[in-house]
């Protein structure tokens, strides 16, 4: 349902999905800012602040996803295998040294 007069604007939906894509973003940026950080309290200080956007994040794909907004599928058992395989045969540490 659009959101102005005239059918003009965004839909709640489409607020809401910016919405996700901006915390999605905010996550991004904090997580590499705190990677890079080295004096503690300020580590500690992006670190909450990453928490506080991946919650609000969250919360917004479980709008989403409970109005019928945002589909996803269950991954199977074949599917998490390959995964786990791959991640064992080509990202193990040990085999860069």
């Amino acid at each position: 349902m659009p959101n102005n007069i005239e059918g003009r604007g965004l839909t709640d939906r489409e607020m809401v999905q910016l919405c996700l894509e901006l915390e999605k973003g905010r996550c991004r940026s904090l997580g590499s800012t705190m990677l890079e950080t080295t004096h503690k309290e300020l580590r500690d200080i992006y670190t909450q602040c990453f928490d506080n956007a991946s919650k609000n994040h969250y919360e917004l794909y479980q709008l989403m996803d409970e109005k019928g907004w945002y589909k996803t599928e269950l991954a199977t058992v074949d599917q998490i295998k390959n995964v786990q395989e791959y991640m064992q045969n080509n990202l193990h540490p040990d085999d860069q040294f």
